[in-house]
C-alpha cells in the first residue's frame, strides 16, 4: 500500500454495506454482503478522480485485515479482491473454505 494510504482509517459503512476509504471529498469502497462471521466482498469501485493512485488496493488491503482482526471468514467475489489474493497468497489463510475459487491452487 502507497505510504499516503496508510494513515487514513477505513470505515464500515453498514447502512450502504461498503467498507469504505476517503481521500478528501473522494472515495473507494468495497460492496459487502455480511452473516455472521462470513462476509462476501462484491464489488470494488472508486471515483475516477483516484484512478491510476493505488486507492483500490489501498481499500482492499485496509478490509482485508480489518476482517482478519475481526475473525470474518471471506468469500472474494469481487474479481479485483480475487486477484489481490491470488497475487497475495497469504489472505488465502481468511478465504472461507467452502469458497471454490482457489482449488486448483491447492
Amino acid at each position: 500500500m502507497k505510504e499516503e494510504f496508510i494513515n487514513l482509517p477505513l470505515t464500515k459503512n453498514d447502512q450502504l454495506n461498503h467498507f469504505e476509504l476517503h481521500i478528501g471529498e473522494y472515495q473507494a469502497f468495497i460492496a459487502f454482503k455480511e452473516r455472521p462471521s462470513k462476509v462476501w466482498l462484491i464489488h470494488t469501485e472508486s471515483d475516477p478522480q483516484l484512478a491510476g493512485q493505488g486507492v483500490a488496493t489501498a481499500v482492499i488491503e485496509k478490509t482485508l485485515q480489518y476482517l482478519k482482526e475481526h475473525h470474518y471468514t471471506l468469500f472474494p467475489l469481487c474479481p479485483l479482491v480475487y486477484a489481490y489474493i491470488k497475487k497475495h497468497p497469504e489472505w488465502k489463510e481468511i478465504v472461507d473454505p467452502s469458497f471454490e475459487g482457489f482449488q486448483e491452487d491447492k
